[in-house]
Parts: C-alpha cells; structure tokens; sequence
C-alpha cells in the first residue's frame, strides 16, 4: 500500500505528509496480532521487557499523540517530543526538506511543540501500552536553559521510562554548548541534584551531536559515569557532512538526518561503547533503514536502535520488516537473543 500511495504523499510538503500521517495513527486500527514477534529479539532494558530492540526517535511524536498506535506497527519503543517548557511555533515554514536521491531529510524545525503542559496532560490520560522515553529541551527565548531543563524533568519524570535530555539539535542556538566541559557537569549536576530531591528512579538519557570532536569522547564519557547517566543517545542530526549529497537541498540551514550519517553514528557508538563499556546503555540512532542497519549498530554496541527518516522513505511496515528480517539473520547466525550481540563488532 505504502508503495502505491507514497508518489502522492511526496507531492506534499514533508510537513503536510507527516502531519497527515499523525492523523492516520490517531485512527489506531492497527492491532498487535497483524506484526511479527520474536522471542530473539526482547531484551530487558533497566528492567524492562521491550518486544523489539527497534524504536522511534524523537521527533516524529512530538506532541505525545500516537506512541500507542506506533507500538502497533511493531516498535519496541518510541521516544516522544522535544518538549519545552512553553508551547513553540519552531522557525518558520518551509523548514524540513527531502533528500530523495540521498535517502536523506534536512529539518530546521526549532523544537516546535505544544508545551509541557499540554502534553502531560495527554500523556497522563493515555498512558503507554510499552516503553516510552520523553525527550526534553529549552525553549528558544529562555534566559536559562537549565531551568527549562529542569522545568520539564519535574513534569515529566515519573510518566516516561526514561528521561532523555536534549543537547544536540542544531536548530536551537547555543544548544550544542551543553558538550562543553563545563557546562555539561553543570547541567547534569543540577539534574541529579532535582532528581535527588524528587526520588526519582527514572533513567536518565543524554542525546549527543554526531558532530563533536573524537578528543571529546573520553572526558564526556567519563562525565557521563560519574555523573551517574544511564544512557547516552548517538546520535542527532548533524549540520556539517554535506560534500557527498546530491539533491539541490543540501544547501538547506538545519540538521542532516538518514542514509548519510549512517557510518557517523556507528562510528561514534563504537567509540563510545569502548569508553563507557556496560556503565552507559547506548541508544543508536543515524541512517537505519533495514535489518542491517539495526544489527550493525547493536554489534558496534547500542543496546537498542531508532530511526524517523528511514519510515518516511520506507513506509509504516518499516519495523515489522526489520523485525522478520533481523530475526531471520540471528537465526542463521545461531544467536539466541539480540542482546549476546550487543559490541561484538568492538571484540572481534
């Protein structure tokens, strides 16, 4: 079906095309009996069992709307928002862009959303049926970021089953300075420091730019153990990496998401996972659009994989399909669960 309609979906803006899609999960027809299920391919993540080691990023459900019709489709979890503090219109229009010859999408959004009062409200009316992370941010106009940080870590910390903290999106300026020394310890700091008082046993997530320097990975890496970080998220979209795109827009402002930064992000995981070890659970995210790009970033050593760009290119099925196709390789390969393949590639 998503082949036949996909040529007329690309006649819409991308931002029409998604919001269209929004509407069509908010139907909710789909049930769970239609998807493939494996037991090689649950894996318990801080105690949690998750179906499927396939998720959505953060980006597609912003506004906390569908997560429980897109666990239907056969994702093992999805990771709602950014969310700010206030509601946020995000840059103007037009400001996602496709990349068909590229496999690729480049958005300057600008964490547009709803606002975290709108969206605690929904979620508490509709709790999740499976593992959800909420994704969290400043709003653009804020005079400190660390406020709204904690502002929505307040509201937000006892409905996810993690807390991911923004800190890579290129479209919020000065955003990025938050994988400087110091401003991470101090950020993270006054993280603990509120998750202390709120005794709050919710993981914490770090999501990192795939554009940092390779001599910062050590001294984040060791920020992170100290600081008690459950799970770092590798990676977001990068603003750089353009030379070998071919569609006219790569001359678009904003972050690079897709094929493209598939071997950036398998990269920094392989980096990462050598320095955090099993101190750090990573999440991989960057290019994955089939049931190897899954198996090639959990052998690089995430524990669990998202994607967004590879649905919009491949269709509603996209987990379903990894899900048989990634079962059927494990089969062949004679491991029993996804998990004994977890940084294999790092020990090989």
């Amino acid at each position: 079906m998503f082949d036949f309609i996909k040529p007329i979906l690309f006649k819409l803006s991308p931002e029409k095309a998604h919001s269209l899609a929004i509407k069509v999960l908010k139907l909710n027809y789909l049930t769970k009996h239609k998807f493939h299920k494996s037991n090689l391919l649950e894996t318990n993540f801080f105690n949690k069992k998750i179906k499927s080691p396939i998720g959505v990023a953060a980006g597609f459900d912003k506004n906390a709307e569908v997560y429980n019709s897109l666990y239907n489709l056969g994702f093992g979890f999805v990771e709602v928002g950014t969310i700010t503090p206030k509601p946020q219109y995000g840059n103007p229009k037009p400001r996602v862009f496709r990349l068909e010859e590229d496999e690729a999408l480049i958005n300057r959004l600008g964490f547009n959303n709803k606002g975290s009062n709108d969206i605690l409200k929904r979620i508490s009316n509709n709790l999740p049926n499976e593992y959800l992370g909420i994704n969290i941010g400043p709003n653009k106009d804020t005079k400190n970021k660390i406020y709204d940080y904690l502002e929505c870590y307040k509201k937000f910390h006892n409905l996810g089953n993690y807390i991911a903290i923004n800190i890579s999106s290129p479209n919020t300026e000065n955003l990025r300075n938050f994988h400087n020394e110091n401003e991470l310890i101090d950020l993270l700091t006054a993280i603990n420091e509120e998750k202390k008082k709120l005794k709050s046993k919710t993981p914490l997530a770090i999501k990192i730019s795939p554009d940092i320097k390779l001599e910062q990975i050590d001294r984040i890496s060791e920020i992170l153990i100290n600081k008690k970080i459950d799970i770092l998220i590798v990676s977001n979209s990068t603003d750089k990496n353009r030379e070998v795109l071919k569609n006219i827009n790569k001359l678009e402002k904003g972050g690079l998401s897709g094929k493209p930064i598939e071997k950036i992000s398998n990269n920094l995981i392989s980096k990462f996972y050598r320095t955090v070890g099993k101190k750090v659970k990573i999440i991989g995210v960057g290019g994955v659009n089939d049931a190897k790009g899954v198996y090639d970033k959990i052998s690089s050593g995430a524990s669990l994989v998202q994607l967004y760009t590879g649905m919009v290119y491949e269709g509603p099925n996209i987990a379903n399909k990894i899900n048989k196709d990634l079962s059927n390789i494990l089969i062949k390969e004679g491991i029993k669960n996804i998990g004994e393949l977890i940084g294999t590639k790092n020990s090989a």
